[in-house]
């Protein structure tokens, strides 16, 4: 579309001077959501031993954020929509960091489960407006590229960063400080994001709030993930499991039922309907799922079998944050307006399945250098690559008003992917491991014998589920190359500024293919 008739629509387009400083702040306070991901893991056997949490207890170190920050999701989108994008970061910000001190000070188990939860509550607002900031200020395809080339590998390289982090703290300070290193992240992205970041005018939805889609979508979010996360701890044939399974699914199609009725509603079904959207949020999910069923397994896999200690399993993960940050900044950036996003997500997701595939040759005495590194480097290269365009083309061509659900679906899918790999592939590995060791225990005569039977067995597992993910990786890519059609962004503005709809409509017709 040339200049004129941009103007001509309404829809003005002047960037915003700051939008690059402002890009410093987002991409910081994503980090400090993803990090918070994977840092807690590493801290919580010394946290359950200092504040005494039993072993049927301890999971809800992790399951109270991540039902709090899974279940309010689309509601914490609604609410940038409604508040501005830039409120609403900010508070997330300032409680995230408040949660994160009642953390570290936690003196027993209530405060610390009631401390994570509250991180989600705050995460849930946090993460949709950061995503959603991004879409709304870089406009142009080129610059869009490079901003969310940088979030990208940020989101997708940032729980190994919290390996790191986590073992460094865990093992030369206290595990409290994986809480506490949040705060000056959270300060310092808060006073800039409030001195730096101009949110567009006009792209606010001010409409009233759709409490009945709020309650359904927030209780069957929960319910979803929270039956995934019982499942890995009391199996697939527990009661509750299957109830909450079963609740879940009527839960979310009564709120699909609602959003198709109500006038001004939580999640508009355009939103998701619209072909590219609904296969990124269908193959980002999936991708998620290979993803983190892979760090669980290769973090016991280099601790327990190898022997490594945290930090040094830590920087075991580097080559994967290396690939990921060169496949999101240089490849996928670099490529993103000259190639159709489908032909960066499926040759992606197909590359990272390939490192999937080294990681199936897993065995105890494997070495680093000849398996692991060169599957991490090819699993973060794909996943950097097919990641960038994911993230972009998700909140592309969106009007504005929706932006801020449109961001929330994109962390939901990764939220319920998330969950849904640990659970899945958490039993997939633990029934491989037990058939294993039944049928080569007899065989070990001496006691080191069996410890090698066990640590078989484990490894046996973990490349069987391993495998399981090199499927869901392949399956990833076929989705992204068939639903995903849109064309390749050309270099002018790729979302309007919210203007009106018809502006919208015009904008949006150059980047689909017919």
């Amino acid at each position: 579309m040339s200049q004129s008739a941009v103007k001509a629509s309404g829809v003005t387009d002047a960037p915003d001077a700051g939008r690059w400083k402002a890009l410093v702040f987002i991409a910081l306070a994503q980090l400090m959501v993803v990090l918070d991901a994977t840092i807690v893991n590493i801290a919580l056997p010394s946290a359950q031993q200092d504040l005494g949490i039993s072993d049927g207890n301890r999971q809800w170190v992790v399951t109270a954020y991540a039902l709090a920050f899974g279940g309010l999701l689309l509601f914490g989108g609604r609410i940038a929509d409604l508040w501005g994008r830039k409120r609403t970061f900010v508070l997330g910000l300032a409680g995230f960091a408040v949660a994160s001190a009642l953390g570290g000070a936690a003196t027993n188990e209530a405060m610390m489960f009631g401390s994570r939860a509250l991180q989600g509550v705050f995460g849930a607002l946090l993460a949709p407006a950061a995503l959603s900031l991004l879409a709304v200020m870089f406009t142009d395809a080129k610059e869009r590229a490079k901003a969310f080339g940088i979030y990208g590998a940020i989101a997708g390289g940032g729980g190994a960063v919290g390996l790191i982090l986590g073992g460094f703290l865990t093992e030369y300070l206290n595990w409290r400080w994986t809480f506490f290193v949040n705060i000056p992240f959270a300060i310092v992205a808060a006073a800039g994001a409030y001195l730096v970041i101009r949110e567009p005018k006009g792209g606010r939805n001010r409409s009233p709030l759709d409490i009945p889609g709020v309650i359904l979508s927030t209780l069957g979010l929960v319910a979803l993930v929270y039956g995934f996360t019982r499942a890995e701890s009391n199996g697939w044939s527990d009661a509750v499991t299957i109830g909450m399974f079963v609740g879940s699914a009527v839960l979310l199609l009564a709120f699909v039922l609602v959003e198709a009725r109500v006038k001004a509603p939580l999640l508009p079904l355009r939103v998701i309907t619209e072909r590219n959207r609904g296969g990124i949020y269908l193959s980002l999910g999936l991708a998620i799922i290979a993803m983190f069923g892979l760090f669980l397994f290769l973090t016991y896999y280099l601790q327990i079998v190898k022997g490594y200690t945290p930090v040094k399993t830590g920087f075991a993960f580097l080559p994967m944050i290396a690939g990921m940050i060169t496949g999101s900044t240089q490849i996928g950036t670099r490529l993103m307006t000259r190639v159709a996003p489908r032909l960066l997500m499926g040759p992606g997701f197909l590359v990272a399945a390939v490192g999937m595939l080294f990681l199936t040759q897993l065995e105890v005495d494997t070495s680093y250098a000849g398996v692991l590194l060169p599957g991490m480097l090819l699993l973060g290269l794909g996943m950097g690559t097919a990641f960038m365009p994911a993230m972009s083309m998700a909140t592309m061509g969106v009007e504005p008003r929706d932006a801020g659900v449109a961001s929330a679906m994109v962390n939901t899918s990764q939220q319920v992917g998330g969950a849904i790999g640990t659970a899945l592939l958490n039993t997939i590995a633990a029934s491989a491991t037990t058939s294993y060791i039944a049928d080569h225990m007899g065989g070990a005569a001496s006691r080191s014998q069996q410890q090698l039977v066990q640590l078989e067995g484990q490894v046996q597992g973990y490349t069987s589920a391993i495998w399981f993910a090199v499927g869901i990786l392949v399956v990833a890519a076929a989705i992204a190359l068939t639903f995903v059609n849109a064309g390749r962004p050309g270099g002018g503005a790729v979302t309007g500024s919210g203007a009106g709809e018809e502006a919208e409509d015009e904008l949006r017709v150059p980047v689909v293919a017919h």
